[in-house]
């Protein structure tokens, strides 16, 4: 017997707002991802005209999927996204500028209640209701790509601040006076030592601070990244370890301010530097347990987020139409 619209299963829709791309899809109560595309986000200087265009590619899958009557809402992840204002504020790597009633925009387009968060946030949730964090209360979501991003789940909520912007651990200072964050101006915060970016700039340091033969000195600086750094090191270059041993011990430091400040169950780890596995994971591990005070030690687990990093922007986002309806 065929089910009835109003007997089938609601569905979300996710929404991750990136720099250059949009990635967006349509997501089951048990994060099955069944419809995703992604647009440009830098084809329309107006954000109109971006929602126009996302309303468009979305609306031939609401379609497939049943009809809008079955989609329960639309959550976003966006940078520098505010949960209470539904804003995005001051974004630097977006082309839309000063602060964007995104939420609004979108809920008045889609006819669909629509929440957004920063996209650190949306990981965090997606990886409590999806991935490795799923019927955890107490834990610290740190994304490792281009920058650091980071979500801080206390108590089974989201810690979101007076004025929703808390959780920016890669901003939070590691080494007083250090390297120049270029996007801040201020200096040695956590995101220029342990990001992708953090791993290119650890390796022309530690080239430029010792004359021994590496691999990666045949690498011209241009192409240089956090890849030819794990390729060279899973090689056997020394200082190619070095990179990581260096990345691994400056993200443990931090770690550890981070766990006694909240004391939570499992720090979970999301990102293209996770892919180096142990080469990072051992040093940060040594790191953090060498830093913690002693009633904090051997109690926190560093975990690999459980999501396959293509979905795991829209699973996130999607997350929030849950939590938003809990």
């Amino acid at each position: 017997m065929a089910k009835t619209k109003s007997s089938l299963q609601p569905l979300a829709i996710g929404i991750d707002i990136g720099g250059t791309g949009t990635k967006f899809g349509i997501v089951d109560r048990n994060g099955n991802l069944l419809f995703s595309s992604e647009i440009s986000s830098r084809n329309h200087s107006e954000i109109e005209g971006f929602i126009n265009e996302l309303f468009e590619a979305l609306l031939p899958m609401i379609e497939d999927a049943g009809g809008s009557g079955r989609i329960r809402g639309i959550g976003v992840g966006a940078p520098n996204g505010n949960y209470y204002s539904g804003t995005i504020e001051y974004a630097p790597n977006l082309i839309w500028k000063g602060i964007i009633p995104l939420a609004k925009l979108i809920e008045n387009k889609f006819q669909l209640p629509t929440t957004l968060t920063n996209d650190a946030n949306a990981a965090a949730i997606g990886e409590m209701m999806y991935g490795a964090a799923k019927g955890m209360k107490d834990f610290i979501m740190i994304t490792l790509g281009t920058g650091v991003g980071s979500g801080i789940v206390a108590n089974g909520k989201l810690v979101y601040g007076h004025d929703g912007f808390a959780g920016e651990l890669g901003h939070t200072i590691i080494i007083p006076n250090g390297r120049l964050h270029e996007g801040t101006g201020k200096r040695g915060p956590l995101e220029v030592y342990a990001s992708a970016t953090g791993v290119k700039l650890n390796a022309i340091e530690v080239l430029n601070n010792n004359n021994e033969p590496s691999l990666l000195r045949n690498v011209p600086l241009e192409e240089l990244d956090s890849k030819k750094v794990y390729e060279a090191a899973i090689h056997g270059d020394k200082l190619a370890r070095e990179v990581f041993d260096y990345t691994g011990t400056i993200l443990g430091i931090a770690l550890a301010n981070f766990v006694m400040f909240s004391s939570p169950e499992a720090v979970i780890l999301f990102g293209g530097l996770t892919k180096a596995g142990e080469l990072i994971l051992k040093p940060t591990r040594e790191h953090m347990e060498a830093n913690l005070i002693q009633v904090f030690q051997n109690k926190i687990k560093i975990l690999v987020s459980h999501l396959r990093e293509s979905d795991a922007a829209i699973l996130g986002a999607s997350a929030l139409v849950w939590e938003m309806k809990s």
